[in-house]
This record gives structure tokens, sequence and C-alpha cells, in this order.
């Protein structure tokens, strides 16, 4: 006979308390900004008191270190979601155009996740090394292309960045930079081979 293992519902309902804090939190975020975060109307929001709030969050700066590992949890999963593809520069050119429409279809987690936008804020190593898989995965997708210098990843990660916090800088909403992201795969990739036929 299998026998179920006995199911932990305390530990169940302070996840669940703890996702809708989360959750809470983004809301306010996403309509206020990072900065207007307080822990005060956060838990008037999920019907507690402040103090209450530290029982499943020792500080502010915890609360944006979860929301910190959630945003680079959906981008990982997007990119694990990608299709195979044959052609290396489908690849990053699928990859580019999914970074930017991921980043700027949300200006709060953009913000936190690739801003230094709230003073004295470190994400812990627990959360900061997700943001580390998505880049090596970055790397070994570049790595397809013959692209393994660093400045050439530092200036890919610039372009793709400039283009995602213009968008959302100056006309959110629109596709102005976000169509540019194709012009941009091709501008790079013209000068890496440039820059390999100059070594020949």
């Amino acid at each position: 006979m299998v026998v179920e293992p006995m199911r932990d519902r305390r530990a169940e309902r302070r996840e669940a308390t703890k996702a809708e804090i989360l959750d809470a939190a983004w809301e306010v975020v996403r309509a206020e900004g990072l900065a207007a975060l307080s822990l005060r109307d956060l838990a008037a929001k999920v019907g507690m008191r402040a103090p209450s709030l530290y029982s499943y969050f020792d500080s502010k700066h915890a609360i944006y270190d979860a929301m910190f590992l959630q945003g680079n949890l959906e981008l990982l999963a997007r990119y694990e979601a990608m299709p195979a593809y044959d052609d290396p520069v489908d690849e990053f050119r699928a990859s580019a155009r999914m970074f930017v429409g991921f980043t700027v279809e949300d200006p709060a987690r953009a913000q936190l996740m690739f801003m230094r936008s709230i003073p004295g804020f470190e994400p812990s190593a627990e959360a900061y090394e997700v943001a580390v898989r998505i880049v090596e995965r970055s790397k070994r997708r570049m790595a397809k292309l013959g692209v393994t210098k660093p400045e050439d990843f530092d200036l890919w990660t610039g372009l793709v960045s400039g283009l995602s916090f213009q968008q959302i800088a100056n006309e959110p909403g629109t596709e102005r930079w976000v169509r540019l992201v194709d012009q941009a795969v091709d501008m790079f990739l013209d000068h890496i081979n440039k820059k390999r036929g100059r070594r020949k």
C-alpha cells in the first residue's frame, strides 16, 4: 500500500501568504514605482499590520529580493521555453526579441532586475545565482556565433539594454525602439564580422 506523505498545511499557508504579499508588492510598484513600496501600506493591502510582515520577510529589502528572484526565474523560464533553432543567428535574433519584449512589458520589474534603483539593495546569493545562470546561458548562445570576448558581450548587452530602457523612458506602450531589435542584431554581427576580417 502506498502511503501518501503528510501535508504540512502550516507551511503551505505560510507560502500562500508570502505569495499574496509579493503579488500585492508587485501591484504597488507597477502602479506607483519601486520607491513607493511601504511596509505599512503593503500590510494593509493584505489585511495585516506592518509588524506581522516581519514574520514573512525580515525587511523591505527582503521583499525586493524575493521580487528580484521572481523576475529572474520568469526570464529564465522564457529562455528555456524558446524552441530549438538550427541556425545560431536565428536563435540569437529570437532571444534578443524575447529579452527586449520581456523588459519593456513590465518597467518596474526591469528596473528592479537591471538597474540599481533602490539605494542599499543588493540581491541575495540565492537570487543572484539565477541572474548569473541567465548571463551564462547568453554567453553560451553567443559562443555559437564565435562571440567570446568579454568586451563584445558587454557591447551587446549595452545595445539591448539601451533599446529597452529608451523604450521604457520615452515611449512606453509603443514600439519605437522595440522594432529596432533586428537592426541592432544585424549591426552587431556586422561589427563582429568586420573585426574578424581585420584580424586576418
